[in-house]
């Protein structure tokens, strides 16, 4: 019975977590259709697919712990899609840049990392120094959210940190902490209690600061959003708006 409930919340969280790794695909829907990244930046998508490796291989060493690989296999093949797309349509020098962040980030450092762990380390020693892996890139992951809450709290508006999105992250923290509980596994409850935790944060300043908009003053905020809103903000941005930033744990 035990075993079936952890497998419940393993399913869930792998919807919960599918709809975090597929939020941006508005806006490289966008960049298709423009044929430019105009301003944007790879950075984050080359941590996500890095951190995504690093769950898969727990995933598949730690025994019962499979769907944590299925769905971050799910979460490193749409980051390759968005990347391929990043690369066709990035000018000359941010692709050259991007390239090179994809070759040592996603490729060189991952593959060496998991190639020492898995033949110098065995038993619970080995999947004890992936799952601290895991937890140090997740846990560097929440730089975005708390971005996103600094800017609410300093504008006092919720218009840069969407309900829906906040919503899904705090189930998808919620949903990860109980399986976490249930399967005994701290790799997982740390980071995605710390997700919990925040994404009620969220939600607590989205009660407090949001206010209501008329039809009109809605369509314009929708038309001037899309006609200037980036996919990731420079570090100058980031402290005036923050959008697409979700840490994606599990």
């Amino acid at each position: 019975m035990a075993r079936a409930i952890i497998i419940f919340f393993g399913l869930l969280g792998n919807i919960t977590t599918g709809l975090l790794y597929i939020s941006p695909a508005n806006v490289f829907w966008r960049i298709l259709k423009r044929r430019s990244t105009e301003e944007f930046e790879s950075i984050p998508y080359v941590s996500k697919l890095l951190n995504a490796y690093f769950w898969v291989y727990y995933g598949v060493i730690k025994p019962d712990s499979i769907l944590i690989a299925t769905i971050n296999m799910f979460g490193a093949l749409v980051e390759i899609i968005f990347l391929f797309i990043f690369l066709l349509y990035a000018p000359p020098r941010m692709k050259i840049r991007t390239a090179i962040l994809v070759v040592v980030c996603d490729v060189v450092f991952p593959a060496g990392a998991i190639l020492l762990t898995q033949f110098l380390l065995h038993g619970d020693t080995r999947i004890d120094i992936a799952g601290l892996l895991c937890m140090i890139f997740s846990m560097i992951a929440y730089a975005s959210p708390l971005s996103a809450m600094k800017t609410v709290y300093l504008t006092k508006s919720v218009e840069y940190m969407p309900f829906l999105l906040s919503l899904i992250f705090f189930l998808n923290g919620g949903v990860w902490t109980v399986y976490a509980v249930l399967a005994k596994d701290t790799f997982v409850g740390i980071p995605n209690g710390t997700g919990f935790f925040l994404g009620s944060l969220q939600l607590v300043l989205y009660a407090i600061y949001w206010k209501p908009k008329s039809s009109g003053q809605v369509g314009d905020d929708l038309d001037n959003q899309q006609q200037t809103e980036p996919l990731i903000k420079s570090s100058k941005q980031l402290e005036q708006t923050n959008e697409d930033g979700v840490a994606v744990i599990v």
